[in-house]
């Protein structure tokens, strides 16, 4: 009986397994409330620190969260070769009642232990003086032998907070990410000068609106295509989109608010929108007015994803540097709820990615850096990354759910033939008068 019992808990085991994957809630990732920023949940806590000889190091692949004072200037620490382009961004996010002026933001850069500054870039508050998550990144890319960037060993990475004494002294949250750029096939054949010129005129997206509401973060960006969408946002609140944009390929958008019949107050600056490319480094931003009338704006002609976009001066066509998910985001100011209430306004947003995809000028795997056929399924059916990653997962639960059933079929079909068995007269030899062998049946019935 010990082996039967035995094949029985097992089957029983994997039945419970199966099931207890089926039943677990999905964990829970959006933001609490309107105006919060669902941070990814791997993101490891790491503490910046005043004195470079103090910085803990950052890992590429990584995503960290981190903290920063008024006035603060905060180091960490990168071990670079002598052939990876090392991308570290940092998002900022102030505390939703927290004021911010004009010029507030930080400045992101990695230096060597010299202090000389391989890149840098700003996350600042400009016309639209109201808070909400702001992107930057720094980068340092082997280029020249001769840069003293180039060459292997420890490098900071300094975040520098300015705030006007005007503003609130809440401590602002950032999200740290740290991205190595994949080795190229052929370095020597790409070109080595960013375009000048590009078409200017802004196409008409498909016809046909569709509903999808927007996440409340990188991390969980609701994947969009070429189209428009219909979605709603109300005081306060940031949505994020992610649309994929592969090489040679040119991204459009706008934004628009339906109109309000709560008010005509004039509100300068009301709606941010603003474009972060796959390893969230700043292209370009806009802002619209509103006073209760429908109200579009536009982002500026971007030129097409390239290698060589990274050699221009502008930092919106540097930006344009690889392919992969762009993130759009849409904040509407928190003073709209004094005029218009705290319910949603309209917000549809109108989205073209233009000519078709060219080849990626890695080898592997590109990462972040480019787009797959699983992208663009995502951006079909609007699912998030984590939504994606659930499913998935849900599709391994039902493959090992579909081979334990089959197990268990089998392991029934074993087990109900042994216990017939069991209960069936043993054959009885010849002249053995009808009864069974000496003994019983064997010991393993």
């Amino acid at each position: 009986m010990n082996r039967q019992r035995n094949r029985g808990r097992v089957i029983l085991a994997s039945i419970a397994a199966v099931c207890a994957a089926l039943v677990l809630p999905g964990q829970a990732h959006a933001a609490d409330g309107p105006g919060s920023y669902a941070f990814d949940p791997a993101a490891t806590t790491v503490k910046g620190t005043e004195t470079n000889a103090d910085a803990e190091e950052l890992k590429p692949g990584s995503v960290y969260r981190s903290s920063i004072q008024r006035g603060q200037k905060l180091y960490y620490r990168l071990e670079l070769d002598t052939t990876t382009n090392a991308y570290v961004s940092a998002v900022v996010v102030p505390r939703k009642a927290g004021k911010v002026a004009y010029g507030d933001g930080i400045t992101v850069s990695i230096r060597d232990l010299d202090d000389t500054r391989c890149s840098s870039e700003d996350a600042i508050f400009e016309s639209a003086e109201f808070p909400r998550p702001i992107a930057a990144y720094a980068h340092r890319t082997v280029e020249d032998s001769d840069d003293p960037c180039s060459a292997a060993g420890t490098y900071n990475v300094l975040i520098e907070r300015e705030s006007k004494a005007t503003s609130a002294s809440d401590e602002w949250d950032l999200e740290l990410r740290y991205d190595a750029e994949p080795a190229l096939k052929d370095a020597g054949s790409l070109p080595t000068e960013a375009p000048e010129n590009w078409s200017s005129a802004s196409p008409a997206p498909p016809a046909g609106k569709q509903k999808r509401a927007g996440g409340s973060s990188y991390y969980d960006a609701t994947s969009v295509k070429s189209g428009e969408w219909v979605d709603s946002i109300t005081p306060g609140q940031t949505r994020f989109y992610r649309v994929p944009v592969d090489w040679g390929q040119r991204i459009f958008a706008s934004a628009s608010l339906s109109n309000n019949n709560a008010s005509t107050e004039y509100l300068g600056n009301a709606l941010a929108l603003s474009l972060d490319n796959p390893a969230r480094g700043h292209v370009d931003d806009a802002t619209l007015s509103y006073s209760g009338a429908p109200v579009s704006g536009a982002l500026d002609p971007l030129p097409a994803v390239a290698y060589e976009n990274r050699y221009a001066s502008s930092s919106k066509v540097a930006a344009m540097r690889f392919a992969g998910w762009y993130y759009l985001s849409v904040t509407l100011t928190p003073e709209a709820a004094e005029h218009y209430g705290d319910t949603g306004i309209g917000l549809t947003l109108r989205i073209n990615v233009r000519d078709e995809a060219g080849p990626t000028p890695y080898k592997g795997d590109a990462g972040i850096f480019g787009v797959t056929e699983e992208d663009k399924d995502m951006a079909e059916t609007g699912q998030s990354a984590p939504q994606a990653r659930e499913s998935d997962t849900m599709k391994m639960v039902a493959a090992a759910g579909i081979g334990t059933g089959s197990v268990l079929v089998l392991g029934l079909g074993a087990w109900t033939l042994m216990a017939r068995r069991r209960t069936e007269p043993a054959a009885v030899p010849p002249g053995a008068g009808g009864q069974p062998p000496f003994g019983g049946p064997p010991q393993a019935w």
